[in-house]
Formats: C-alpha cells, structure tokens, sequence
C-alpha cells in the first residue's frame, strides 16, 4: 500500500455522511484535498480547519453538478488550487424519494439519473486530462451501493438502478483508462447508519430488520467505508482495478 502523503484528491459530496468523513480520512493520511459540496458547507469547513491544524492544503466549493459547465468549474478549482489531481472520489448522489413504478414520472426517472450518474459523467470527464498527468498512477473510486447489487427495497427502482449502472461504468472505465495508469474501482454500501440518506429514507424499523439478518450483527457507518475508500486511493500504484469491494457486513455475498 503506497502512501498518501502529499497526494492531491478530489471528493464530491463531501458535506456530511461517508463523503465527510472519507474527506477527514484522506486528510489524516496526509492527503491535500479539496471537497466539493452541494448545499451545507459546514463540513467542508470544519475539515479545512483540521488540514490547516496538520499542515495540508485543503479547499472547498459548491457546484451543481448536473450541471456540465458547473462541474468543470468545480474541477478546474480543484486542479488549480491542488497543482493536479491523483485521486478522484465521486461520491454525489441520493434516493431523491421512494417512488413505485406507478408513480414514476419522467422528471423523477431523469432526476434520479442525473443526480448520480450524470455528476459521476461530468467530473469524471472533467478530471480526466489531470489524471493522465500523474507520475505514479492515478485512482477514481465510485461509490455504488448494495441497491446496486441486490435490487434494493421497494421504492428504490430508479435509484437501485442507477447504482447497478455505475458498476458496469466502473469496470468499463478500468479497461478504457488502464493504458494511462488510471485505477478505476467501485465501493458498494450496505445499510450505513447515522448518513443523511438513511436518516431520510429509511424507518427504524427497516433498518431493525436489515440488523437481524446482517451476520456480523451490526449496521455500518461512514467510518467503514472510508477505510475501504482511502486503501484504494493508497493503492495508486497497485494492481486493482475494475473491481467493487462490497461493505456491507456479509448480508451480500458474491
């Protein structure tokens, strides 16, 4: 495992959740970064302090990133304040809402698309042209979900959808970036408690429910999938690619 110190990284979704504290994660491990948020820059804030503390660069700024001219702005920021980026987490994205698919309409179906696949899309073009600078080889982590794998439950059709999408994008990523000494890998959550998704969308009884069956006999948090996150990120030299690392505490096995 290759160190990250003095790496330059850049993280979508960082304002709370498992984008929040894979930031901090990057940050103790020597990382300069800079954090894209969408609404609530209190995070972001809270970990430039900490990287200021530790002696790191560290930036943040807001963008829509459905939006293609927005998003390159984010990266640009991002390459310019860096000197460059090595590691790219894109890890945007949501539910939006649990919706049947009765209900669906077409603005729900392009919402829930363009939330997590046209923000991976857009950044991910983006940063391509500083990711072929790297010296040493580069890394992209996509954050998937176990909806992605399984289905998900009820209501999550489009958003299940989408997540299954961005694990074919990430091993067909890995066979067209390869030749550049680009890694391209997915990471695929389970029930990640203590998150704004799972606060919003999903009951205590649910996730309750999803416990008893989990065979390590607890639900995730943030902390668990930024490990995982930043032993990709450190392996920018390594042999993994085109792989999806699933987290979620044996409910899913494969």
């Amino acid at each position: 495992m290759g160190s990250l110190t003095g790496k330059k990284a850049l993280i979508t979704g960082a304002g709370q959740g498992i984008g929040k504290a894979t930031a901090k994660s990057l940050i103790e491990a020597g990382c300069d970064i800079y954090m894209h948020y969408f609404s609530d820059d209190e995070g972001p804030k809270e970990l430039a302090a900490l990287a200021a503390s530790l002696g790191q660069k560290a930036a943040y700024g807001q963008a829509d990133l459905t939006n293609s001219e927005e998003a390159a702005k984010c990266t640009v920021a991002a390459a310019q304040f860096l000197g460059g980026i090595d590691i790219l987490i894109n890890n945007a994205g949501g539910l939006i809402g649990r919706k049947w698919l009765g209900e669906i309409d077409p603005q729900f179906w392009q919402t829930v698309i363009d939330v997590n696949m046209t923000t991976m899309f857009n950044v991910t073009q983006s940063a391509l042209p500083y990711l072929k600078q790297t010296t040493q080889g580069a890394s992209i982590i996509n954050l998937a979900s176990l909806a992605g794998r399984s289905g998900g439950h009820s209501g999550s059709l489009v958003y299940s959808t989408t997540k299954g999408a961005i694990l074919t994008w990430t091993r067909s990523l890995a066979a067209e970036l390869g030749e550049h000494g680009i890694r391209v890998n997915a990471v695929a959550p389970g029930l990640i408690l203590g998150t704004r998704f799972h606060n919003v969308h999903t009951t205590k009884a649910s996730a309750d429910d999803t416990v008893r069956a989990i065979p390590l006999g607890r639900a995730g948090n943030a902390e668990d999938v930024a490990r995982v996150i930043c032993f990709l990120a450190s392996e920018y030299d390594g042999f993994i690619s085109g792989a999806t690392i699933d987290i979620n505490g044996g409910i899913y096995r494969m």
